[in-house]
């Protein structure tokens, strides 16, 4: 992989911690718009949305992304699934949570049926997670900063 692929496949994880920022600015933003014109004041899952985006995505791709610029890590078929797993994950759990604190200040029922698919959302979550962790574990004995695909520069001269 040039330097420029690996650019490119470093910048989904930038691209990914920057609109979870987004996302988890605007949550808070609607958490409390929400709460405030049904003057609403008991506890609601949408509490929580806010810092779920800032940590698990936000902050969680930052991470990813500066071991992936130590390590080496995408632009493999195991790093795009951790990726898309991760990001399903996230998705799911939170969409969910955003269901069930929406409901609960509207005061209505919330259907049994959003904890079991938040439960899925959590289990794909900790698949992507492992991944990641496969993944770096591959990577720890190789050289600093270089991809799989990438030729040691002593070899490389011997061609």
């Amino acid at each position: 992989m040039t330097n420029g692929e690996a650019g490119a496949a470093m910048r989904k994880s930038y691209y990914a911690a920057h609109t979870y920022m987004i996302l988890g600015v605007v949550s808070g933003l609607y958490y409390r718009e929400l709460t405030k014109a049904h003057h609403f004041e008991g506890d609601t899952q949408l509490a929580v949305v806010h810092t779920h985006l800032l940590a698990l995505g936000m902050l969680g791709f930052l991470i990813v992304l500066a071991l992936d610029k130590q390590f080496g890590l995408s632009g493999t078929r195991q790093f795009t699934a951790f990726f898309w797993c991760y990001n399903a994950g996230i998705a799911i759990t939170v969409l969910m949570m955003l269901l069930r604190g929406t409901q609960t200040v509207l005061g209505n029922q919330v259907p049994e049926a959003v904890s079991w698919i938040a439960g899925l959302g959590h289990i794909v979550l900790t698949v992507g997670l492992i991944l990641l962790f496969v993944l770096l574990g591959k990577r720890l004995d190789g050289p600093a900063g270089k991809s799989a695909t990438e030729p040691e520069p002593a070899a490389a001269l011997e061609q």
